[in-house]
């Protein structure tokens, strides 16, 4: 299952990811986790010092080798060069596995040891003085859009996406690579404006979309976030003495988290399981499609030199029965 958090900063997204990725993990589920934020906490989050989380590799610095690595011998797809962040996957492409090696995981991803557990983390990157003035955030997440849309993944498997924060997702067709979005959002107004604007953006897509309310600490945060979101709240999460842990580096044994918590994050997992049997394969492909012909011709024709439409493969659907190249 292809499952993002978002929500504006501050809200708890990453926490909560980072809580949802250690819950997965105490259950035996195999996991991909990807920091695509702008601020990069996710691998602290999950328990990484300093030194560690700065030593994870960034996607980007490899784009090269995992557009080689995707492009297979795909013969739509000229070179490594005319890929772009949407090109997909046709045949003679290879596809990404959650359960698997291979030299995109080999260079991008970090093994990272919980309780119960390894996961692979992968990040875009932080956002450097280099990228001022010639280069915008979107373009880091590029790496993770382009995997994603080469990515098979079957039930119970699990890849988790720390996502920019606020609404810059839609400035590409990310949002729509989910099987469930999370949006975390805390009881305040400008806690539930971003529910808005990825309802209404993500309305026109079928992106299934739920609310976590955070930090909820009554009655009367319960009520009006209920107000807010209507039938879209899924969970509430208040105080947690394990998560105040954790922030100081000291946090105790995963099954030492409140039980209250521990059922949040199994509701969640319960909703993203949910969506398994109503994935819609042809419409995903299709989306894939709708975006890559939408950037190509606002700029990726330019950029590249080549027709970009001629990469589609229409008769190519992405599912767990494609066999990806050898």
């Amino acid at each position: 299952m292809k499952i993002a958090f978002v929500g504006k900063g501050g809200s708890g997204k990453t926490t909560l990811s980072s809580l949802f990725i250690r819950h997965l993990a105490a259950e035996g589920a195999p996991v991909v986790a990807v920091d695509a934020d702008i601020n990069q906490h996710l691998g602290a989050a999950l328990g990484l010092d300093d030194s560690e989380a700065a030593a994870l590799p960034p996607m980007g610095e490899h784009l090269r080798l995992i557009k080689d690595y995707l492009r297979g011998s795909n013969p739509r797809i000229a070179s490594a060069d005319t890929m772009i962040k949407t090109t997909p996957p046709g045949e003679g492409s290879r596809l990404l596995r959650v359960q698997e090696d291979n030299p995109v995981y080999d260079a991008c991803a970090r093994p990272v040891e919980l309780d119960g557990g390894t996961v692979r983390l992968m990040v875009t990157g932080p956002f450097t003085d280099a990228d001022l003035g010639v280069a915008c955030y979107h373009s880091k997440t590029g790496a993770v859009e382009l995997c994603l849309n080469h990515l098979v993944d079957g039930p119970g498997e699990y890849v988790v996406v720390d996502m920019t924060a606020g609404s810059d997702s839609f400035a590409s067709g990310m949002f729509t690579r989910f099987d469930m979005t999370f949006l975390v959002a805390e009881p305040t107004r400008k806690g539930v404006s971003v529910y808005r604007q990825y309802k209404e953006y993500a309305r026109d897509f079928g992106v299934a979309l739920k609310v976590v309310g955070n930090k909820v600490q009554g009655p009367d945060d319960l009520d009006f976030l209920r107000a807010e979101v209507g039938d879209d709240l899924l969970v509430t999460v208040g105080h947690s003495d394990w998560v105040r842990a954790m922030e100081k580096g000291r946090p105790p044994r995963f099954a030492a988290l409140e039980e209250s918590n521990r059922l949040a994050l199994r509701t969640l997992r319960e909703a993203a399981d949910a969506t398994y049997e109503r994935r819609d394969r042809e419409r995903y492909t299709r989306q894939m499609v709708h975006f890559h012909l939408k950037n190509a011709q606002s700029w990726g024709n330019e950029r590249t030199g080549a027709d970009l439409a001629a990469q589609v493969d229409p008769g190519f659907v992405l599912g767990e029965s494609v066999t990806a190249e050898a």
